[in-house]
C-alpha cells in the first residue's frame, strides 16, 4: 500500500509538472504540456480509490479480528450471549418461577451453570441487530406521537417543513461563495464593483444554515411542547406500569435498579428528537452532497464523495459496535456506583447501628473507582475513533482538492469553484462527524433504555379476566375451598387450606413462621393467584371480580408499617380523599393516638420522615390503625397489628378493634395469643393446612398444638412479671442504701437483699400453679 502511494505521487508529480506529451515511437517528442488530461485524471481517481480500498480492507479485517477473538473468549457463558432483547427475558413468570426472584428451577443436566438474573446485566453486547432493536423501541412510539393533540400535530408538521427547508439553505451557501469568489476574481477595468446583493444574500442564509440558526432556533423552540408531551407520556406510563406489576415483581426487583429505569424516559425522548431532527437530514444531504458535486462537478468528485461517506459511515458504525462492550461495562458501574448509593442512604440506621461508615465509605470508593476505570477506557476509545474518522475524511479531502487544484491549473475550472469545494466539504464534515457522535449517544440510549424496555416488557401475573364483574357490594364473608398455592414447586406454601370466616367475625390465624398466615393475606388481596382451589368472597370466586373492587373492600394493618414522607394528616387521608378533618380526628380517637398528635409542635401537619421513621413503632402502627378505619371496608386483615404497643396502649387498641369489628370480618395473624382470645375462631396453621380450628376454650380443651403455644407463653409473662418484680425491689433496696449510708447500714441493706431474694425464689413453683390452673380451667392471661 506504501508503494501503491509512492507510485501515486511520482504520477502526479510528473503530469502536473510542464513535460512533453509522449507520442508513439518518440516518449518526449510531443507538445509541452502542463496539467492533467482527462485519462490522466480518470488514472488519478481510480488509484485513489484503489488505495482507500485497500486501507478500508485492512481496517476491516483487523476490527473483524479483534471482534471474533472476544466472542471467542466470552462464547463460555450463556448469559454474555443472551440477547436483553430476547423474548423470554423480562417477562413475567406464574408463581413459584417469578421475574427477578431469588429462588431457582430444578437443575438436572446443568445444575453447575450460572443461572441469569432478571435484573442483571450481562457483561458483553448482545448479539442484536438493528431492526431487532428498532423493533423493540417501537414499543415506545405510541407514547411518543402527539396523538391526542391537534395543535402538537400540527407543530411536527411544520418542523418537518423547516427541516427541509434548512437543506435549500445548505445547498444554497457554496453556491453563493462561489459566485462571491468568481465576482471579485474578475477585472473590471476602472470600474468599482462589490457584489454587495450576493453578500448579504449569503449573510442571509448563513444566518438561517445550522443548528444555532434562525430556522434551527425556530424549530428547536416550537419542538419544546412536542418534547415534553412524550418525556410526560412515556414517564408516567412507566410509573403506571410498574405500579400495575405484581407483587412476585416487587420482592425480586432492586429499588435502585428499577429507579434508575424510570428516570431513562428523557434518553428514549431524546433518541427520537435526534432521529427526527438529525438522522434524516444527515442521511438527506449526503444524497444531496452527491448529487451536487456529480452536477456542479464531474462524476469523480461525487465517486469520491460517495466512497469517503460510506467509509466513514462504515467505520463509525463499526468501531462503535466495537465500543459497546467498553461502554456498557461504564453503564453497569454507573448503575452499581447508584445502587451502593440507594442502598447506603435507605440503610441508614442500620449503617450507624454497626459503626460501618467506613465500611460504606470504602464500598462506595471501589464503585467509584471501577466507574472511572470503566470510563478511562471509553474516552480512549472515543479518541481513536475519532482520529481515524478524521483520517478518513481528511484523506477524501485532499483527493478532491488535488483534482480541482489540477483542473483549475489546467483552465477547466475558476477559483469559485474550488472555494466552493471547500465550503460544501467542510458543510459536509459536520453531518458525518455529528454522525459518528450520534451513533454513539444512541447506542448509549439504547444502553440505557434497555432497562425501562425490560420494564416494559414485564408483565403482571395477576390481571383482572376480561368478563369480570364488580364486586359493588360485600358482607364480609371469606372461604377458602382446598386452596393450593406455592411460592416455589419445591416446597409449597398452602396445601389444599380450607375454612371459612362468616360476616361480621373475627378470625385469627397462628402458627409457626412458615406456616401459610401470611399467604393467605396475599391470595385474599390478590398479590397472587391460587395454584388450585378457589377463594370466594361473599360466594363470588375472587378471579371473578375486579382487583380494584375486590380491593377496595379489604382494609390491611401490615406488621411494618411504611408511611409517606408527608405530613401525619396526608398520611391519613391517603386512606380516603375525600374524608373531612373530623373524620380524620374521630378515627385518630379510636386509634389512640389524637392526643399524641397533637402534642407534636406541628400537631397534624407535622412530617414524619423516611417510611415514617420521625415516628416510634407504635406511633406508626396506630397511625395505620387510623388510616384502616378511615378507609372503612368490610374485611379488615390485621397483621400482629399491636404487636409495636405497650401494655396500655395495647389495651386501648384493643377497645378500639373491638368497635371496629362490629359488623365486620376480620383475620388476624397473631403471635401473643393474649390478643385473640376473643376472636370467634382460631386457627392453627401448620405446612400449608389447618391443624387445629376453634374457640380460646375449644383449642385449650383439645391439649394439642394450641395449648403447647399459650402455656409456653403464660409461662414466659410469668417469669418476665417476676424478673420486673425483683429488678423493682432491688432499685428500691439500692435507693435505700444510698439514702441510709454507713458500712453497718449498708451490711444490713445486704442481709435485707438477701432476705428479699429469698422471698422471691418460690416463685417460679407459683408459676407452674399458674400454669396448670389455667390448663384445668381456660382463662384469659
Amino acid at each position: 500500500m506504501l508503494l501503491e502511494l509512492v507510485i501515486l505521487a511520482l504520477f502526479l508529480d510528473i503530469n502536473t509538472s510542464p513535460h512533453h506529451e509522449p507520442i508513439v515511437g518518440d516518449p518526449l517528442g510531443g507538445p509541452l504540456r502542463k496539467g492533467l488530461t482527462t485519462w490522466e485524471a480518470g488514472l488519478v481517481v481510480t488509484a485513489s480509490a484503489r488505495i482507500l480500498l485497500l486501507v478500508s480492507l485492512v481496517v476491516i479485517y483487523s476490527l473483524t479480528s479483534y471482534a471474533l477473538k472476544n466472542r471467542a473468549q466470552n462464547s463460555g457463558t450463556a448469559t454474555e450471549t443472551t440477547s436483553l432483547l430476547h423474548s423470554g427475558n423480562g417477562t413475567a413468570h406464574a408463581n413459584g418461577d417469578r421475574y427477578g426472584a431469588s429462588h431457582r428451577q430444578l437443575k438436572h443436566d446443568d445444575d453447575d451453570q450460572p443461572e441469569e438474573d432478571g435484573w442483571v446485566r450481562p457483561k458483553t453486547l448482545p448479539s442484536t441487530s438493528w431492526w431487532e432493536y428498532m423493533s423493540g423501541y417501537s414499543l415506545f412510539f405510541p407514547y411518543l406521537w402527539p396523538s391526542r393533540s391537534t395543535k402538537l400535530k400540527s407543530i411536527v408538521v411544520f418542523c418537518f417543513f423547516l427541516v427541509i427547508l434548512q437543506r435549500g439553505v445548505n445547498l444554497g451557501v457554496p453556491m453563493l461563495v462561489r459566485n462571491i469568489v468568481n465576482i471579485l476574481a474578475q477585472e473590471h477595468g476602472n470600474e468599482f464593483y462589490v457584489p454587495w446583493g450576493t453578500i448579504c444574500l449569503y449573510v442571509i442564509f448563513r444566518s438561517l444554515q445550522g443548528s444555532q440558526g434562525l430556522i434551527g432556533s425556530l424549530r428547536s423552540f416550537l419542538w419544546i411542547p412536542v418534547g415534553q408531551y412524550s418525556y410526560m407520556e412515556l414517564s408516567t406510563a412507566a410509573f403506571e406500569h410498574v405500579h400495575s406489576l405484581s407483587l412476585d415483581f416487587h420482592l425480586g426487583k432492586k429499588t435502585g435498579e428499577v429507579l434508575s429505569a424510570l428516570g431513562k424516559g428523557s434518553s428514549i425522548n431524546g433518541f427520537l428528537e435526534q432521529v427526527t431532527f438529525q438522522v434524516v437530514p444527515m442521511l438527506v444531504d449526503m444524497c444531496i452532497a452527491v448529487g451536487y458535486f456529480f452536477v456542479e462537478f464531474d462524476v469523480y468528485y461525487a465517486l469520491v464523495v460517495g466512497i469517503i461517506t460510506f467509509l466513514y459511515l462504515y467505520l463509525t458504525i463499526r468501531m462503535a459496535q466495537w465500543r459497546g462492550e467498553v461502554r456498557r461495562m461504564m453503564t453497569n458501574a454507573d448503575r452499581q456506583q447508584d445502587a451502593v448509593k440507594n442502598d447506603s442512604m435507605v440503610s441508614y440506621e442500620t449503617v450507624k447501628y454497626f459503626n460501618a461508615e467506613p465500611y460504606e465509605f470504602n464500598r462506595y470508593r471501589g464503585a467509584v473507582s471501577d466507574y472511572q476505570a470503566a470510563e478511562y477506557h471509553v474516552l480512549f476509545s472515543l479518541q481513536l475513533m475519532n482520529t481515524c474518522q478524521n483520517t478518513v475524511f481528511m484523506l477524501g479531502l485532499l483527493i478532491t482538492c488535488f483534482i480541482c487544484a489540477f483542473q483549475i491549473a489546467n483552465g477547466q475550472r475558476d477559483v469559485g469553484q474550488f472555494v466552493g469545494l471547500l465550503t460544501y466539504m467542510s458543510q459536509l464534515q459536520g453531518p458525518l462527524n455529528f454522525f459518528g457522535t450520534f451513533y454513539r449517544s444512541i447506542q448509549g440510549a439504547m444502553i440505557n433504555s434497555e432497562r425501562l424496555l425490560e420494564l416494559f416488557r414485564a408483565k403482571p401475573t395477576v390481571v383482572d379476566a376480561p368478563d369480570v364483574d364488580e364486586l359493588r357490594s360485600c358482607n364480609g364473608g371469606i372461604e377458602f375451598d382446598k386452596v393450593h398455592f406455592a411460592y416455589d414447586s419445591r416446597k409449597p406454601a398452602l396445601n389444599g387450606l380450607s375454612f371459612e370466616c362468616k360476616p361480621g367475625t373475627t378470625t385469627a390465624l397462628v402458627g409457626e413462621s412458615g406456616g401459610g398466615k401470611s399467604t393467605v393475606f396475599r391470595l385474599l388481596f390478590r398479590f397472587y393467584n391460587s395454584t388450585s382451589g378457589q377463594i370466594r368472597v361473599d360466594g363470588h370466586p375472587v378471579e371473578s371480580v375486579s382487583i380494584d373492587s375486590l380491593r377496595r373492600h379489604i382494609g390491611v394493618v401490615p406488621q411494618d408499617t411504611v408511611l409517606f414522607n408527608e405530613t401525619i394528616m396526608y398520611n391519613l387521608k391517603y386512606a380516603n380523599p375525600e374524608a373531612t378533618d373530623e373524620d380524620i380526628y374521630d378515627a385518630c380517637r379510636a386509634a389512640s393516638i389524637h392526643d399524641r398528635i397533637l402534642t407534636f409542635p406541628d400537631g397534624y401537619q407535622t412530617k414524619v420522615g423516611e417510611r415514617g421513621l420521625r415516628l416510634s413503632g407504635g406511633e406508626k402502627q396506630r397511625v395505620a390503625i387510623a388510616r384502616t378505619i378511615i378507609k372503612n371496608p368490610r374485611i379488615i386483615l390485621l397483621d400482629e397489628a399491636t404487636a409495636a404497643l405497650d401494655t396500655d396502649t395495647e389495651e386501648h387498641i384493643q377497645g378500639a378493634l373491638a368497635t371496629l369489628s362490629k359488623g365486620r370480618t376480620m383475620l388476624v395473624i397473631a403471635h401473643r395469643l393474649s390478643t385473640i382470645t376473643t376472636a370467634d375462631q382460631i386457627l392453627v396453621l401448620q405446612n400449608g393446612q389447618v391443624a387445629e380450628k376453634g374457640t380460646h376454650e375449644q383449642l385449650l380443651a383439645m391439649k394439642g398444638r394450641y395449648s403447647s403455644m399459650w402455656r409456653k407463653q403464660i409461662k414466659a409473662q410469668r417469669a418476665a412479671a417476676e424478673a420486673q418484680v425483683l429488678q423493682d425491689r432491688a432499685e428500691r433496696l439500692r435507693s435505700s442504701s444510698v439514702v441510709a449510708g454507713g458500712g453497718e447500714d449498708s451490711s444490713s441493706q445486704s442481709d435485707e437483699d438477701r432476705q428479699a431474694e429469698t422471698t422471691a425464689r418460690p416463685r417460679p413453683t407459683l408459676s407452674q400453679r399458674s400454669t396448670k390452673a389455667s390448663e384445668a380451667k381456660p382463662a384469659g392471661p
